[in-house]
């Protein structure tokens, strides 16, 4: 069984934020399985989809950033989760606006949902999507994740979440991590 989250902020009016491209993301990816979300279980909407026989649960929480690891630790016990199954895809200011950078494991940085989530689960031992948003002002950087996203931005974000969404299914197919960063960081440019 395969747990995949993305993570945002539940309420409509970040729904065009540069902090909701985890959310984003599990969208483009549940359209791809042809399955959507309606369950709301564990702190957060899910969807179910059978991918090579495996169970996969997409969620996306509904605690806000910061608390996303509430959710995520919920969902692991409640379908024990194994390790290596579970993958995240957020945001990352430190990354260039567009870009993907795919980790199997490694720190929260300055992401406050990623450290809710590893302080949760206590490990860092898990694979992540991170999507690059830049941030390219001197607004602070709380501002900025909360702020509408601009379209000329969207431009340049739209083929990153396609190859986000892209990666995570390719991990739901059983594809090994590595072979999933090698295909994707080298392939957008990180």
């Amino acid at each position: 069984m395969y747990l995949i989250v993305g993570l945002g902020n539940p309420e409509k009016k970040y729904f065009d934020t540069p902090h909701n491209m985890g959310f984003v993301t599990v969208d483009l990816l549940a359209n791809k399985l042809g399955v959507t979300f309606g369950k709301c279980e564990c702190k957060a909407v899910t969807a179910h989809a059978r991918v090579n026989g495996e169970k996969a649960i997409i969620a996306k929480p509904v605690t806000y950033m910061n608390l996303s690891g509430e959710a995520v630790s919920e969902l692991v016990h409640r379908y024990k989760i194994e390790k290596g199954h579970l993958m995240v895809a957020y945001d990352d200011t430190d990354i260039p606006l567009g870009k993907l950078r795919i980790r199997a494991q490694g720190s929260a940085g300055s992401h406050n949902g990623m450290k809710s989530i590893i302080q949760s689960i206590g490990t860092e031992d898990f694979p992540r999507v991170r999507i690059g948003i830049g941030k390219q002002t001197p607004m602070a950087r709380i501002d900025y994740v909360l702020t509408h996203i601009p379209d000329e931005d969207k431009d340049l974000l739209r083929p990153a979440l396609e190859c986000a969404a892209d990666a995570l299914d390719e991990f739901l197919h059983g594809v090994p991590i590595d072979q999933v960063m090698q295909k994707y960081n080298t392939s957008n440019g990180i």
